[in-house]
């Protein structure tokens, strides 16, 4: 890749596809199906193990550093969770991986001698002794190529002492098995790629597998497997959290509107226990009004009906009734006519009076007109 593309590549990487208004990248999305959510969660296999004998090509979906890009930024605001696609991805291929790695043990089992059980023992232990060494040797080379040589010495000092180990381990399964047989290779499967290691490989051919990229490229997808598995089930947890937060406010809800549609009901309910007694009280004030009116004309009815048979038979307190307004106008006309006979009296005494008083005046008129004639 010429300095150039590195430098796009690297631009790409960090700014996005809109970097330079390019609309034809544009138009495909980091959320199209057709982009590999392996690639933009950094764990695509095509990608880890390109350049090593286990190659497997170009991905068939879009991988473009880009859309990783895009999808980072995305990430920070909301959750996509295209983790469960990766997961998927990457635990297809490691199931793969496995198959092939019981084959070859199995190949192994057919092609090769059988030994016995403590022999084998031996042997395994022989096994687990090289990759100790292999593993630490690729630890002090990656030690000492980020320049910690302190701690790359105390590797290799442990590498030593563990070839010790297995030196002593050899021996005891160079005296279990004859001279013909020791001499054969051994091999065993590694579990983490399904490569073949000899029992007698060296020093360095085990550093060389343990510190390839094969080897830390399968370590670094199971790796990054079960940190994505972690991630997803957090995720679920954490979802299902406010799946169950989101029911109980729900529910929280509903029981509210249920007590105020219940209380709802029930101030209607009292609202037309109140209207139904208001009703009953006017329609019994309306039948007592009623009955009074019917009452009252049941009264005048028989008033009426009295008026006019006078001449009929009369009950006693009738009679009475008669009576007594007889005798009461009886006495109003005789207390009228006493009065009547005093304003009368009365009367004619003032006219006496009154004529004699001018009947006095006329002689004295007389006797005065008497003495002047004289």
């Amino acid at each position: 890749m010429s300095a150039q593309a590195q430098m796009r590549a690297l631009l790409d990487q960090l700014m996005g596809t809109a970097r330079d208004g390019d609309e034809t990248r544009q138009r495909v999305k980091f959320t199209d199906d057709r982009v590999c959510k392996s690639h933009l969660l950094d764990c695509c296999p095509h990608d880890i193990l390109a350049g090593t004998r286990m190659d497997l090509g170009d991905c068939s979906k879009i991988h473009d550093l880009a859309l990783r890009a895009d999808y980072e930024i995305a990430s920070k605001d909301r959750d996509l969770f295209f983790e469960l696609d990766a997961v998927d991805h990457l635990e297809s291929f490691i199931a793969d991986c496995d198959r092939r790695t019981e084959l070859a043990k199995k190949r192994l089992a057919e092609t090769q001698e059988e030994i016995s059980a403590e022999v084998a023992a031996k042997a395994e232990k022989v096994h687990e002794l090289n990759e100790e060494i292999g593993k630490l040797l690729a630890k002090a080379e990656q030690l000492g190529a980020e320049g910690n040589v302190d701690e790359a010495q105390k590797v290799l000092q442990e590498v030593e002492r563990v070839r010790s180990r297995k030196r002593e381990a050899e021996e005891e399964y160079r005296n279990s098995m004859p001279a013909s047989s020791f001499q054969q290779q051994k091999l065993r499967v590694c579990e983490v790629c399904s490569a073949y290691l000899g029992l007698h490989d060296n020093d360095r051919r085990l550093a060389d597998h343990f510190g390839g990229k094969l080897h830390l490229g399968f370590i670094q997808i199971r790796e990054k497997l079960e940190q994505l598995k972690k991630t997803v089930s957090e995720k679920q947890e954490k979802r299902n959290q406010e799946r169950l937060k989101r029911r109980e406010d729900r529910e929280r809800e509903e029981r509210m509107k249920r007590r105020t549609r219940s209380r709802s009901k029930e101030r209607k309910r009292s609202r037309s226990r109140e209207r139904r007694r208001h009703r009953s009280r006017s329609s019994s004030r309306e039948k007592r009004r009623s009955r009074s009116r019917s009452r009252d004309r049941e009264r005048k009815r028989r008033h009426r009906s009295r008026s006019r048979s006078k001449g009929r038979r009369r009950s006693p307190r009738d009679r009475s009734r008669d009576r007594s307004s007889k005798h009461k106008s009886s006495r109003d006309r005789s207390s009228r006519d006493r009065s009547r006979d005093r304003s009368r009296k009365e009367k004619s005494s003032s006219e006496r009076r009154q004529e004699s008083m001018n009947g006095k005046s006329e002689s004295r008129r007389s006797e005065e007109r008497e003495a002047g004639e004289i």
